[in-house]
Order: C-alpha cells, then sequence, then structure tokens
C-alpha cells in the first residue's frame, strides 16, 4: 500500500485528538477518509475541516462503536461513495478511572464496551471488504495495555485486551494479505479523559506525531508488518 491515493480509509472516533490528527494525514496523502462520531454537530464540522483543500475527500457517519449495525452502515455507505475500504483505524475509546471499590458497574461496562467490543464491531464490519483490497487494519491502543496502574483496573483491563485481540486478528488475517497493527502509545496531548491540550501538554507525543507513524506504516513495504508498535514521548515530564 505504498501509493496511498485514492485509498479509503474508515477512521473511528475521528472528531477530535488522535483520529482526527490520522485523518488529516491520510487526506495529506490523497486518500479518502470517513470518519465516526457520536452528534451530527461534531461530525459535520471535522468533515468540514478535512476537507479543506482536498473537496470530497472527506465524508463522516453519525454511530455509536458498541453498535455493530452503525458500523456495517459505514462500511456500506464507503464502499458505495468510494468503491472499496483499504483501511481501517479503530480509534474511539474512553477512560473511567477509579479504584475498583469505587469503580461503578456503568463505568467498567462503558470502558470494555467502547474499548474492546467496539474494535471488535469495528474490525467484524470491516473484514470481508479488507481481504477483497488486501488492506490494513490499525487499532489504537496505549503503553496501559503492557503497564498497569491504581484506579485503572477497568482501562487497563479493555486496552490489555486489545492487545490480545489485535495480534490474535493478525495471525487470523496475514494470510489474506491484510496486515494488522496495534498502536500503543503513552502520554498524547489530546482531549482525552476531559483534558484541553495546551502549552504544558508539549512535552507530549502530539496527534500529528501518530498521524505520521499510520502514513509510515502503511508505505511499508508489504514484506513487512510491525504488528505491535509502543511510543512515547523522548523526554518525560519534568518532576
Amino acid at each position: 500500500m505504498i501509493d496511498l491515493k485514492n485509498k479509503t480509509a474508515l477512521i473511528t472516533g475521528g472528531t477530535k485528538g488522535i483520529g482526527k490528527a490520522i485523518g488529516e494525514s491520510m487526506i495529506k496523502e490523497g486518500m479518502h477518509v470517513c470518519i465516526t462520531g457520536r452528534t451530527q454537530e461534531t461530525v459535520n464540522a471535522t468533515v468540514l475541516e478535512l476537507d479543506g483543500d482536498y473537496p470530497g475527500n472527506a465524508c463522516g457517519f453519525v454511530g455509536d462503536v458498541r453498535n455493530i449495525d452503525h458500523l456495517y452502515d459505514a462500511v456500506d455507505m464507503i464502499c458505495e461513495k468510494y468503491g472499496q475500504l483499504d483501511v481501517l483505524v479503530a480509534n474511539a475509546g474512553i477512560g473511567h478511572f477509579a479504584p475498583i471499590d469505587q469503580l461503578t458497574v456503568r463505568e467498567w461496562n462503558e470502558v470494555i464496551d467502547i474499548n474492546l467490543t467496539g474494535v471488535f464491531n469495528a474490525v467484524k464490519a470491516s473484514v470481508e471488504e479488507l481481504k477483497k483490497s488486501q488492506g490494513y487494519i490499525i487499532t489504537i491502543d496505549s503503553l496501559a495495555g503492557t503497564n498497569f496502574f491504581a484506579k485503572g483496573a477497568a482501562y487497563n483491563a479493555s486496552k490489555f485486551g486489545l492487545v490480545g485481540f489485535t495480534q490474535a486478528v493478525m495471525l487470523d488475517l496475514r494470510n489474506y494479505g491484510v496486515k494488522t497493527t496495534t498502536i500503543m502509545p503513552g502520554s498524547v496531548a489530546t482531549y482525552f479523559n476531559d483534558n484541553m491540550p495546551t502549552e504544558k501538554d508539549n512535552w507530549k507525543i502530539q496527534p500529528e506525531d501518530l498521524g505520521q507513524m499510520v502514513i509510515d506504516l502503511l508505505k511499508m513495504p508489504a514484506r513487512t508488518l510491525p504488528s505491535k508498535v509502543e511510543v512515547r514521548p523522548t523526554k518525560p515530564r519534568k518532576s
């Protein structure tokens, strides 16, 4: 997939942060990008921004990754509009952090349903089209998928699970010519968990850095597959 022009990608959770930055990087490469989000307002605004100097290369779909029918509908829309699906970026995620004696059942279910089952739904809805195009699946995980921490029971469980899920999918699909990679960032300057990025976040990985990483993965020679990529800030925050 070295030549990305006119390739088509579906990005879940693409209205801000990492997902949006990946979409921006793809658009600059001449790709078609479809983002999903939870509200029509945010989806419309992001599509307008992504289109920019590349009218018609972006589209949006309002949906919830917890509902697999929404993902099937998004894939159908992409194939009708652009002809095929080449890349899935499963990025939608959420975090609830609390000690286990304070973590609620609702919080647990929401984290697992979005961060893990939501990725299953996105892959399941996309897989047959990606087999046809010999495409690429990229899941956005976290270093929390290998490093556990206090108050992280739900988040760690979802991200540890996502590592295992993605690596198993990689083994299932590579003989079809479908590549699968999980990217595991450390601290990223995003809006995650109600953070508002400011200069205080300059030491962190920037969303556009991950956008560039996705492009680099897509341009990797067909014979080579980085199946799990850990990425962290070069210099940790000063205490």
